[in-house]
C-alpha cells in the first residue's frame, strides 16, 4: 500500500540554502510532498544557511519546545560597515576605518557579550510593535522603541581574521540575534560591523550533518523521504532530554 502524506508525522532536518526564508522551505516541502501541515522550530534569516528543523503533521504541535533549545553557529563578521538590518543584505547606514582593529582587540571586547546580556532586537526583524512586524515598519522608514530582551551567549569565539573579515563560532540561547551581536560588537570596537555569513550547525541535539539539502529533496519520492523523518517518539525523547 503506497504511503499517504496525511499519515506522516515527525521531524525532518533540512540544510537551508542562502536567500531562502524559513517559510520558503516549509512551503516547498508542503507542496513537493503534499503534506497538510509543515512548520519549523527556529527561524533562520534569508542570509543564513544550515540547520532548519522542519516539523511535519502532528509534530508541528511541538514547535515551542523544539524552538526553545540552545543553537550553535559558525559565521563571518565584516568590519567597517553598519547596515539597517545588521547583516550584509541590509542598507549601508555607516562606514568607518577598521584597519587598526586586531584579532586580540576583538576577542577582548567580545567578552562583554558573553553570558547573560540584554539585547535590543533590530528594526529589521519579525518582532511585533503594536501588532505590526518591525520589518514592515522599517520598510516605511520608521524606527520605533524596542524593549531589550534577556538572552544568554554561552560562547562567542573568534577564530581567524582575514582583512576586514573575521570568522567566529557562537552558542546562544533562543531568541538571540547573531547579526545584532555582531553589530553591537562593532559599535564597541568603534569601527562598525555587520554579519557577512552565518551557518547554523546545531539546534539542541539536532546536527546539520544529519540534514538533507533542497536539491536532494527535489528528486526524492515520498517513499525515499520517509526514512529521513524522525518519528514523534524521538520528539518525546528529545523533550525529556531538553
Amino acid at each position: 500500500m503506497p504511503l499517504h502524506p496525511e499519515f506522516i508525522d515527525g521531524v525532518l532536518l533540512v540544510d537551508k540554502p542562502s536567500e531562502w526564508t524559513s517559510h520558503d522551505v516549509c512551503a516547498f516541502i508542503r507542496s513537493r510532498f503534499r503534506f497538510k501541515k509543515v512548520g519549523h522550530a527556529g527561524t533562520l534569516d534569508p542570509l543564513a544557511t544550515g540547520l532548519l528543523v522542519i516539523l511535519i503533521g502532528r509534530a508541528t504541535k511541538h514547535s515551542m519546545t523544539l524552538s526553545a533549545c540552545d543553537k550553535e553557529y559558525y559565521g563571518t563578521m565584516e568590519l567597517g560597515v553598519q547596515t539597517d538590518s545588521h547583516d550584509r543584505q541590509g542598507k549601508v547606514v555607516a562606514e568607518a576605518p577598521w584597519e587598526h582593529v586586531t584579532l586580540e582587540m576583538i576577542r577582548e571586547q567580545a567578552k562583554r557579550f558573553t553570558g547573560e546580556i540584554i539585547q535590543v532586537p533590530p528594526m529589521v526583524s519579525a518582532v511585533k510593535h503594536e501588532g505590526m512586524r518591525l520589518y514592515k515598519l522599517a520598510r516605511q522608514g520608521k524606527v520605533v522603541p524596542r524593549e531589550g530582551r534577556r538572552v544568554t551567549v554561552h560562547e562567542f569565539r573568534f577564530d581567524k581574521k582575514d582583512g576586514k573579515f573575521v570568522d567566529f563560532s557562537a552558542r546562544v540561547s533562543k531568541g538571540t540575534y547573531l547579526r545584532t551581536l555582531v553589530n553591537d560588537l562593532g559599535d564597541v570596537l568603534g569601527c562598525h560591523a555587520c554579519l557577512a555569513r552565518l551557518r547554523r550547525m546545531k539546534s539542541g541535539k539536532f546536527d546539520v550533518s544529519a540534514s538533507v539539502t533542497i536539491d536532494a529533496l527535489r528528486s526524492m519520492t515520498l517513499e525515499e523521504l520517509r526514512p529521513k523523518i524522525a518519528p514523534l517518539s524521538e520528539i518525546t525523547a528529545y523533550e525529556n532530554y531538553h
